[in-house]
């Protein structure tokens, strides 16, 4: 199945949303040492592997990758934040806005 650019876009935002599930996961697994949680990764990164694969079939591959990882990374960044009690300073927020800043300027430079 080759998706439409519309399509290929909303599959990156999924693959890029289950990123942050398996990359948080990583964290509850202790180091695959409890079950749910490592099972909720690799099925979590098998899943995103897929979908970013399907979306790459359409859109340019450097930009649905960094893409992918910038949803990731921002993402993963300010849950960390919000449910493991990392530091949120000044500093961190504004480099996650200059991810998104990234993303979103991919996006618009990409068209689709």
């Amino acid at each position: 199945m080759t998706p439409s650019p519309g399509t290929a876009w909303v599959l990156l935002v999924i693959a890029g949303l289950l990123e942050i599930v398996w990359a948080l996961g990583l964290k509850y697994s202790d180091g695959f040492t409890r079950p749910v949680p490592s099972v909720i990764v690799v099925v979590g990164a098998a899943a995103s592997f897929w979908l970013l694969s399907l979306a790459m079939r359409v859109l340019p591959a450097g930009t649905a990758y960094a893409v992918w990882v910038g949803i990731g990374a921002a993402g993963t960044a300010l849950l960390g934040m919000a449910l493991l009690g990392e530091a949120t300073t000044v500093a961190r927020l504004a480099c996650i806005v200059l991810i998104v800043a990234g993303v979103l300027g991919l996006k618009l430079v990409s068209g689709g």
